[in-house]
């Protein structure tokens, strides 16, 4: 279905696994049911992959699973190198890119913008500055961009914003099987994304953990029906 694609049933919360670097974790991430899977490259990340290697591991991937490519404060030229190798349909920006140079790089393809959420942080002001978005991907505050394994306070985020804009918001940010259950009854989230809590280190997942998260997605989906 794609991570972002419309569905017959509103209830139904959209999964992204991201980081994987390995044949075997996007075997685990398919056969589990997730919508769309995550590369990330960004260099200094412990679950950079090169856009070689992610190719090689995309023709894995059914076509309808997303396959999204995780830059930060990329060149035009940085993006274009990934993509003539690499079959990325959904960027995320993950750094301080303006919502300009996020259209301008994203070209004719869809994208996420990320934004980490501290104690203060204007949500009015950021979706409307990145409306073109096709979703916003709220995340935690910590050192370095994303797979902290942290979660934000989601109280932090006013309920009339929710009812705005949950529609596409992609939650992350230390979501675990045991807490994902309750952040998607509090915030109906279009999708949660999960990284470091399916690992058994960093970049390698465990298919246990994977299909125990998209298991408490489902259950939390049910209770809705």
């Amino acid at each position: 279905m794609g991570l972002l694609t419309p569905s017959s049933n509103p209830h139904r919360t959209r999964i992204k696994i991201c980081g994987l670097t390995r044949a075997d974790d996007i075997q685990a991430a398919v056969q589990a049911g997730v919508d769309a899977i995550g590369f990330v490259f960004y260099k200094p990340s412990p679950r950079y992959i090169d856009p070689g290697q992610a190719a090689r591991l995309m023709l894995r991937i059914p076509p309808q699973i997303d396959t999204v490519g995780l830059v930060v404060n990329p060149s035009a030229a940085e993006l274009r190198a990934i993509e003539t190798l690499a079959k990325v349909n959904l960027w995320q920006f993950h750094g301080d890119e303006d919502p300009v140079q996020c259209a301008r790089l994203a070209l004719d393809k869809p994208w996420l913008k990320a934004a980490r959420i501290g104690e203060v942080f204007p949500f009015d002001d950021f979706s409307l500055q990145y409306r073109y978005a096709s979703g916003l991907l709220l995340d935690a505050l910590v050192e370095g961009y994303g797979g902290g394994g942290v979660p934000f306070n989601w109280n932090l985020i006013p309920q009339t914003w929710v009812n705005a804009n949950a529609h596409r918001v992609v939650l992350s940010g230390g979501l675990n099987a045991h807490n994902v259950g309750e952040a998607i009854a509090r915030l109906h989230p279009q999708a949660v994304d999960v990284s470091s809590s399916v690992e058994v280190s960093k970049g390698v997942k465990d298919p246990a953990l994977i299909d125990a998260f998209v298991k408490a997605v489902h259950a939390a989906d049910a209770a809705y029906l």
